[in-house]
């Protein structure tokens, strides 16, 4: 059997690699960009560099910095309405997950309209909108490399996952310069959201040799530098690391899908706004211990890639590892409970079965090695809090 692979035409890796931009709009026949962004990479001087790198080819961008944390079909329509009335042949999409997604939704909303809504899963979208360069400045959600973004409808509370090769970025121009301003929660948060995509695309059912390739160099390249980097933001070569272990993460995940984790994780992330690299984490620890039966290799795999278990450990001791190192990187990383976060018992408790619901709906569950059932979900959720 034969595994279709899908990945950005144009990668560019390594420090500076952002200064590309012109090369790469002019090799599509495209002059007039938008930068879609949000205001932190405006306030950080992100958004006027590349401005200024274009200016260099006779080149000018507009900017759209009204993006939000977690988009929702409500943040992304002025940035629809913008495309659409301005002469914009390309995005350029620049920040962390959540401006990437926002510019992969408004990419093929502002060419072909409708309502995200439209767009979502099990829908593929295969029509390509305005090309997309992703430039991420956070070494986390890989979203440069993959066919995926995540729409919030704010009136259902659910987190829409919309994917297909129409969603994927023509070019993703990868500088972990980017990262160095990072603070250290955002810099845990990311860097565990990629650590848990690398580990679900090795376990999910749809691996491949290819993806599994991926994951396994993501997770020897995150999982010894996520720490460096949490407790020292201006250590390049930690920094660069995680910044190509995140996308290969990425791209293995694309490609293989992620599976329980993520699928728990969309619905904490609408109804309770947790950041979602944030409440990857909490699950992380609790969803790997519930799957390990079901791929007991595949995890004790992770482990060794991890370099928490060397090839001598039986499967066993490996996957005991695992867990230990999953729950003490939480707490070194001071990942917080639910309760913690400020997330009300009783509003939580009482979300339980709407929470499995979508949880099960999204589709990733179906991936994990060990699929559960609604019962399981809500234990696992109970887990979680207490």
């Amino acid at each position: 059997m034969s595994t279709q692979i899908i990945l950005p035409r144009m990668l560019q890796v390594g420090k500076d690699a952002s200064h590309a931009t012109p090369n790469i709009l002019e090799s599509l026949g495209c002059r007039r960009p938008l930068i879609i962004t949000d205001k932190m990479m405006v306030q950080l001087g992100y958004a006027a560099k590349i401005q200024a790198v274009l200016a260099d080819q006779n080149m000018s961008a507009d900017i759209f910095d009204d993006t939000v944390p977690e988009p929702t079909v409500a943040s992304i329509q002025s940035g629809v309405n913008k495309v659409r009335e301005g002469d914009y042949d390309s995005i350029i999409a620049l920040g962390g997950g959540s401006p990437i997604d926002s510019a992969k939704a408004i990419s093929i909303l502002g060419k072909f309209g409708g309502e995200m809504r439209d767009y979502k899963f099990p829908r593929v979208v295969t029509e390509a909108g305005l090309p997309i360069i992703a430039i991420p400045t956070t070494a986390g959600t890989g979203s440069e490399v993959t066919k995926v973004t995540i729409i919030t409808d704010e009136n259902t509370d659910e987190k829409m996952l919309c994917m297909g090769v129409g969603f994927m970025p023509v070019a993703a121009l990868v500088d972990y310069n980017l990262t160095l301003s990072l603070p250290p929660r955002t810099t845990a948060d990311t860097g565990i959201d990629a650590l848990t995509h690398a580990m679900e695309a090795y376990v999910s059912k749809k691996a491949s040799l290819y993806s599994d390739a991926q994951a396994l160099e993501a997770m020897r390249l995150i999982a010894p530098n996520l720490r460096r980097v949490y407790h020292d933001g201006t250590d390049e070569t930690a920094r660069e690391a995680m910044m190509l272990g995140s996308t290969l993460a990425g791209i293995a995940f694309s490609n293989a899908s992620v599976a329980l984790v993520h699928g728990m994780s969309r619905p904490i992330g609408a109804a309770f706004h947790v950041p979602h690299g944030l409440s990857n984490a909490m699950l992380l620890p609790a969803v790997t211990e519930y799957s390990i039966p079901a791929a007991v290799q595949r995890y004790a795999d992770c482990a060794r890639a991890m370099g928490i278990a060397s090839q001598q450990d039986s499967n066993d001791s490996a996957n005991e590892k695992l867990i230990a190192e999953l729950k003490a990187l939480n707490e070194e990383l001071k990942v917080p409970t639910p309760e913690e976060f400020g997330i009300d018992r009783a509003h939580y408790m009482g979300l339980l079965d709407t929470m499995a619901e979508q949880a099960i709906a999204s589709g990733s569950p179906g991936n994990n090695p060990r699929v559960p059932s609604p019962e399981e979900v809500i234990e696992l959720y109970k887990q979680l809090w207490d």
